[in-house]
């Protein structure tokens, strides 16, 4: 992924999304609980739309108002290249469905999305209190410190990562994920597969973690940590190594000294 020209952000519209982004977070953290919420898929669903729908009444205004004549990625599921102009592509509950099965590993994200680029992204994680933030060409933060990825080039000591972007994708799909996990299992020194993309890419753009892949194009789950990679010094590609946008169909985020090599993995299976 790479950004023609830095963003000029102003003086205002981070801590402007920023705050936005909190106050979001604050109430998906009130809506939280330390249980599982639901027991049907009719339960579980109703569960994870209430989340959305709370927090999207609180993020929504703040953040167009933030940005005249930007508009709003309706689909947090949806893929592929958005027309030309500024975006939104905001989820209001990444991890979702960890959210309503008690669990910790999610955040509420925003990010300004320019002709298919991120350019702009806040990603708040109610429970730490910890905010990561980037802008195009003005780096990546975990509040006030910059992030770096890793230095590792040996892809035989690097902790890597995937997951699924959605239920219900495609068996080739799924078949994919599989096979790739096989493929680094061996060439890799250990794997995590987990949801949401989210909360793996802001540890490979902190350097906790290497590398993370994604056979899918959802982009919710992917502009944030895309931005937050490339702008702490990470590689961002698709997985024929070509620099990533929102209209690719798969996405690498790797430590530069193992991109290549994560890449050779990949390539064959995508």
């Amino acid at each position: 992924m790479s950004t023609a020209m830095p963003f000029d952000a102003g003086t205002t519209l981070l801590s402007d999304v920023t705050a936005a982004v909190k106050a979001a977070g604050a109430t998906l953290r009130d809506r939280h609980t330390s249980h599982a919420r639901g027991v049907s898929l009719d339960e579980v669903v109703g569960e994870i739309h209430a989340n959305d729908d709370a927090v999207l009444d609180v993020l929504r205004e703040p953040l167009l108002r933030s940005r005249p004549g930007s508009q709003w990625a309706e689909d947090e599921l949806a893929g592929g290249a958005l027309p030309p102009g500024e975006w939104w592509v905001v989820d209001p509950a990444e991890g979702n469905i960890n959210h309503v099965h008690g669990m910790e590993d999610w955040a509420v994200t925003a990010t300004l999305v320019r002709d298919n680029q991120p350019v702009l992204t806040v990603v708040h994680l109610p429970l730490t209190g910890d905010t990561y933030s980037a802008v195009a060409g003005g780096g990546a933060r975990l509040n006030d410190r910059p992030l770096k990825v890793s230095a590792k080039t040996d892809l035989g000591a690097a902790l890597v990562g995937t997951g699924q972007a959605k239920p219900g994708e495609d068996e080739r799909t799924f078949r994919r994920i599989g096979d790739s996990v096989t493929a680094m299992l061996v060439n890799g020194l250990v794997v995590r597969v987990s949801v949401p993309a989210t909360m793996q890419l802001i540890h490979v753009a902190a350097g906790r973690t290497d590398a993370f892949w994604q056979f899918s194009d959802v982009r919710s789950g992917l502009v944030a940590g895309a931005l937050l990679v490339s702008e702490a010094g990470g590689a961002v590609t698709d997985l024929t190594g070509e620099p990533w946008t929102t209209g690719s169909r798969d996405f690498l985020a790797a430590a530069p000294g193992l991109h290549g090599a994560a890449l050779e993995v990949l390539a064959p299976i995508a």
